[in-house]
């Protein structure tokens, strides 16, 4: 026996793709004609933890350096920017479109035993790597005991 994802709202979904399709037929627009900001788009995230760090990886696919934006204010970590569509040479037209496009925000929650002013990024291979040190009170440490 195999075991099955059950998704409650699948068929619901597949409805609202279909009234969509319908629409977009009657008005003479197909779905590569839309822009791409009518897609929300959210790059996915990890968040790891370790005694001395916590570490959030960002996956940022196919963009550039200056393409996004990472900022600390008031104990909060903002990453945001814009996934810029391709445009079609001439005499070419989409058949399908599936990776969304526009302008993205994700935020973090910094807790406050965290060094600010030591939050380091690095960039390499569609992967934004955001090390987050812990203050030294936060690293959890032995406390010796005594025998009397």
């Amino acid at each position: 026996m195999e075991l099955v994802r059950w998704e409650p709202f699948e068929g619901l979904n597949k409805i609202q793709f279909r009234i969509n399709d319908l629409f977009d037929e009657t008005f003479g627009r197909s779905r590569a004609q839309q822009t791409s900001t009518t897609g929300v788009w959210l790059p996915s995230v990890d968040i790891l933890e370790s005694k001395e760090a916590y570490l959030i990886r960002a996956e940022l696919p196919g963009m550039k350096r200056e393409d996004f934006n990472l900022a600390v204010n008031d104990g909060t970590l903002t990453l945001s920017g814009e996934r810029k569509a391709e445009e079609p040479a001439n005499g070419v037209e989409y058949h399908r479109v599936e990776r969304v496009a526009g302008k993205f925000s994700r935020s973090f929650y910094l807790p406050q035993t965290v060094k600010h002013d030591s939050i380091k990024a690095t960039y390499r291979d569609g992967i934004l790597e955001i090390q987050v040190p812990k203050a030294d009170e936060a690293k959890p440490r032995q406390i010796a005991i005594s025998v009397n």
